[in-house]
């Protein structure tokens, strides 16, 4: 049996530690371009503007909104069900309300369900797109505009979706640094008018 040095084997492990730090590091960004191609894990698609096809096909769209545990927002659908054709622009509205005295910064996480769903629902604008902040008490109306894409009628395994779920949970984020300034500022007593 042939011996190994010390100090190869250290080199050898050393690697090793280094190699699947780099592939975890690696993952997070793969799985999330990997999701965006293939929509797999409800990931939508986004485009730039509508549909040039709509079909007389309908599709009931739901609307569900959630609220990460230590987000203090109150945050729902306007409607909660929407009915749609396929290809045809809908446009439906979220409403979120800060009842703190303070400004709370967030941003929505989103999926599709079910999954199958995900590459087919098509995102044109968003809320989700960019960070909401929300004054102490203010009450807003977030619209998400969107549409299904008529290529779900003719996929394998999607072309039986009736329903699709559209999910949003809302997680508190670091306000920006000119939202902190203005807590600073309203925190300490100084008049902001």
């Amino acid at each position: 049996m042939a011996n190994r040095s010390p100090k190869k084997t250290v080199v050898q492990l050393v690697g090793v530690v280094f190699l699947m730090g780099g592939l975890a590091w690696a993952s997070v960004p793969f799985y999330s371009w990997f999701c965006a191609v293939t929509g797999f894990g409800g990931t939508t698609d986004v485009a730039s503007g509508a549909s040039d096809t709509i079909l007389d096909e309908t599709i009931k769209i739901r609307f569900d909104a959630n609220t990460d545990p230590s987000m203090p927002w109150e945050f729902k659908p306007v409607e909660n069900t929407m009915e749609v054709r396929i290809g045809e622009t809908g446009l439906a509205f979220y409403e979120a309300y800060n009842p703190t005295d303070r400004v709370v910064a967030g941003t929505a996480s989103y999926n599709v369900a079910p999954f199958e769903a995900g590459g087919f629902f098509t995102k044109i604008d968003c809320f989700c797109f960019t960070e909401q902040v929300l004054k102490p008490g203010e009450r807003v109306l977030m619209p998400v505009t969107f549409y299904v894409d008529p290529e779900i009628t003719t996929d394998r395994d999607a072309k039986y979706i009736h329903r699709i779920t559209l999910s949003y949970t809302f997680h508190e984020t670091e306000l920006p640094e000119d939202y902190a300034a203005l807590e600073t500022d309203t925190s300490s007593g100084t008049s902001l008018n």
